[in-house]
């Protein structure tokens, strides 16, 4: 039986398949089989032609790095193509895998082909099967050669890497010889390129005077207009961020680290704005040659780091201001410092600026090294001599008098400093010298603000701080802001102020140790796009698309929920019970949805849900039904809010303030500060009281007892003037008196009132009682305690004849009265 069902197999698979609808002739599904025939061709066909094509460019690029080693800024473009070609050629194999993965289904659904002694099977599965296997082959073919052409181009892109190490490597450590010829033949070099800059500048004036006229106006006017607009938007908008007090003596630590951290930043940006927009309107106008454009360009970067370096410096030495100063510092060794600051950023800018002279004229490299060898000479002696200078504040803390010395480790630190850059430059590595001393300027520089601006974003988002600030007063006089979203707003500030410091200072320190604004942008699209975790690929922008799609889904749904509680089932009369189920209903299964929509547009591969979800099922099926059960619990609690960490709850024998929720168990600490550890599931099945769990409103209640012989309306009236006259109790609820019934020994009240915290309800009621106690004492009215008289009938004969032989009665009864216990003996 097994062997003919095992022969009928493939004859039942050709049967569907010749009843499928590619091949029914009279339905089109002779058009369709071609269709998709041509569709896989194309396919194919499309997959070689990129791989031959990929295989040429790589060929080219291969042969361009070889031919541009020294190169820097070409190795990166270079290395940003193999890098795109790589992620292409993934993407190959990717777009084929669905294909292979269907021609693998078929094949196993035909099965192996008979073997040797076995019946032969129908022409027409064999001839598919050979189909599929070629299909097959040819994928398996292409997807190989992808993964090679991708292999081959990583190690490509990983050799690029190489390269620009040991190039940036040789130029830092590259030795020059220093002797009486260098320095003649960087003298006559220095005085032809001299002559040759003026003939390159007379004819550039000459060629606008002639040509460029117009362009050249308009390009300076536009510049200057966008100026004029920032610096207006800058003072308009910002105006009170970046201006100091003079009147204020003892301005606030905030204040003084705000007012350095954004004048430094907004003055620094618009500058940079400002000369960034004059460049490319005299490029797009075509007023910069060739051989002017990378010395404006130049002379450009030496205004903004100047500029920017003063800024910095007048912000943290407050040369002027001493009150505004973050450092300890005399009022002459504020200007003294300022003042080498200053020089060595211009002396280091001059070196940038003369070097791009060279570059651009073609001048012999031994002048570019004297260039900076003079420029790293200067700067090492301006530091030397800051050594030795006094410029700490003196012990009086008089800003006015004379400083002290630096510490010594701080000045033998600067001498080292100072003399190593001189060291290093005379003994011919000029290039190791050049780069520290601009390491020192420009890094010392950007590490400086990013830390004033640290240190202001942590003195905003402090507690309380914002409001302040001039900016936290404008916004709670704006929006008439509480005191707790004022300060959420300082905490959201702070972490701005953070990612604004770190967004802008990284990129300027990365720069400045010799990567390319090219790479930056790589790394920036890589960490946006491709984050690789072992085998895991994470997209920061697919998650942030989740993220908004699963926003959307919510503000979809709530509005959908709203809309079909408030306009259909409203209107029609639907039972309130029905109505809040199906609005439940809609919103977990809407969430769902959206939470669905959100996972896959982040590019979580769902099949792992489907993993843990049979995991989870195999763990309650070998007897976790508990942990699962108190794992969702947990869940739902969390969700729901149905009590949060804080409250005060009532559960069982259980009372106390919940401290800890987890998805197993949540922890309630008893008023005896002793932890309980109950299991969700519990928390979930039984009913559990919470006293604040839309607020922290309650009802407090004192039962009171009172003499028979008092009036009752008058206790009632007394105890609604003590509890009106307690400043912790509401007046709306208003406070009442129930008169409960005639007890056994008193009259029975009990005053109920609502306190804004029933957290604070025990103190409340402590004073309440103590209050009553007092007036009652003082208007004379009785509070009674229960007593019994006892009243003995022991019989005459009995008596006379002896207690033991008579017959005792006793006859208890409750009075009303305070009376002393009586005995009777008739």
């Amino acid at each position: 039986m097994f062997r003919i069902c095992r022969r009928l197999y493939p004859l039942a698979i050709v049967a569907l398949l010749a009843l499928s609808p590619a091949f029914l002739p009279g339905c089109g599904g002779q058009v369709l089989a071609q269709d998709n025939l041509l569709q896989r061709d194309d396919a194919m066909g499309n997959a070689a032609t990129k791989i031959e094509e990929t295989q040429a460019r790589l060929d080219n690029l291969e042969a361009q790095v070889e031919a541009r080693k020294t190169d820097d800024s070409a190795l990166v473009d270079i290395k940003a193509q193999v890098d795109n070609l790589s992620h292409d050629l993934l993407q190959i194999s990717v777009q084929l895998r669905p294909r292979l993965n269907d021609v693998t289904t078929r094949l196993t659904q035909l099965g192996e082909a008979p073997k040797d002694g076995q019946p032969a099977e129908a022409p027409e599965i064999t001839e598919e099967r050979n189909k599929l296997n070629a299909e097959r082959l040819q994928i398996n073919t292409l997807t190989g050669q992808a993964e090679d052409l991708s292999i081959r181009g990583t190690n490509l892109s990983k050799a690029i890497t190489d390269i620009r190490r040991r190039l940036f490597a040789d130029q830092l450590f590259e030795h020059t010889e220093i002797s009486g010829e260098v320095f003649d033949e960087a003298l006559s070099s220095f005085s032809n390129e001299i002559s040759r800059f003026g003939r390159t500048i007379s004819s550039w004036y000459s060629f606008i005077w002639k040509f460029k006229r117009v362009p050249f106006g308009t390009a300076v006017m536009l510049s200057l207009s966008l100026a004029l607009v920032m610096l207006y938007v800058e003072y308009r908008l910002f105006g009170s961020l970046i201006k100091r007090d003079p009147d204020n003596r003892d301005p606030a630590y905030m204040s003084r680290f705000s007012v350095a951290f954004w004048s430094t930043i907004l003055p620094a940006m618009a500058l940079g704005a400002f000369l960034g927009a004059s460049f490319f309107f005299l490029e797009t106008f075509n007023v910069l040659r060739p051989d002017i454009s990378p010395i404006v360009s130049a002379l450009f970067g030496l205004a903004g780091l100047v500029f920017f370096v003063s800024m910095l410096a007048r912000a943290v030495l407050a040369p002027r201001a001493p009150s505004w100063r973050l450092v300890r510092l005399s009022n002459k060794g504020a200007r003294d410092i300022n003042i080498a600051v200053v020089a060595m950023a211009v002396v280091n800018g001059f070196d940038y600026v003369l070097g791009s002279i060279s570059e651009t004229l073609s001048s012999p490299v031994v002048l570019t090294v004297m260039k900076s060898l003079v420029s790293s000479v200067v700067v090492g002696i301006i530091i030397f001599i800051v050594s030795f200078l006094r410029p700490v504040l003196s012990d009086n803390n008089d800003p006015a008098e004379r400083g002290r010395p630096w510490p010594k480790a701080f000045a033998v630190l600067l001498r080292l400093i100072g003399f190593g850059l001189v060291f290093a430059s005379v003994i011919g590595y000029v290039g190791l010298a050049r780069f520290l001393a601009t390491q020192i300027i420009l890094t010392g520089a950007v590490i400086a603000t990013m830390y004033i601006g640290i240190l202001s974003g942590k003195a905003i988002s402090a507690p309380n701080r914002f409001g302040e600030t001039r900016v936290g007063k404008y916004l709670e006089k704006r929006f008439s802001l509480s005191a707790i979203a004022l300060d959420q707003a300082g905490m959201v500030a702070g972490l701005l102020i953070y990612a604004f410091a770190l967004t802008i200072g990284i990129p300027l320190i990365l720069i400045s140790w010799g990567f390319q604004p090219r790479d930056l942008q790589l790394w920036f699209y890589n960490i946006f796009t491709e984050i690789h975790v072992g085998t895991i690929r994470i997209s920061l922008v697919g998650i942030l698309g989740g993220i908004l799609l699963f926003s959307v889904g919510l503000v979809v749904t709530r509005w959908f929920q709203k809309w079909l509680d408030g306009s259909i089932m409203a209107r029609s009369q639907v039972d309130a019970g029905v109505r809040n189920s199906v609005k439940t209903g809609i919103g977990y299964l809407g969430t769902g949805i959206a939470g669905l929509i959100g996972i896959s547009a982040a590019g979580i591969d769902l099949s792992s849900l489907a993993l843990v979800a049979g995991a989870l099922s195999l763990g309650i099926g070998f007897g976790l039904q508990n942990i699962v059960s108190n794992f969702v619990s947990g869940l739902i609690l969390l969700v729901e809010r149905p009590f949060k960490v804080g409250d005060w709850v009532a559960t069982g024998t259980t009372e106390g303030f919940v401290r800890r929720i987890s998805v197993r168990a949540t922890e309630i600490e008893t008023f005896q500060r002793q932890s309980i550890i109950v299991p969700n599931s519990e928390l979930i099945n039984a009913p559990v009281g919470n006293w604040t769990h839309r607020n922290k409103l309650g009802r407090i209640e004192i039962p009171v007892g009172v003499s028979y012989d008092n009036d009752p309306r008058r206790v009632m009236e007394l105890l609604l003037e003590i509890a009106n006259a307690h400043p912790d109790v509401l007046r709306n609820p208003e406070p009442v008196v129930m008169f409960n019934g005639f007890g056994a020994s008193s009259l029975d009240f009990e005053l109920r009132g609502f306190v804004a915290d029933v957290l604070g309800g025990l103190p409340v009621k402590n004073d309440l009682r103590i209050t009553i106690f007092e007036r009652f004492k003082v208007e004379g009215i009785q509070i009674p305690y229960p007593h019994q008289d006892v009243r003995l009938h022991i019989g005459r004969e009995e008596n006379k004849a002896g207690w033991g032989r008579g017959r005792n009665k006793t006859e208890l009864r409750n009075t009303p009265d305070q009376e002393d216990e009586d005995k009777i003996l008739p």
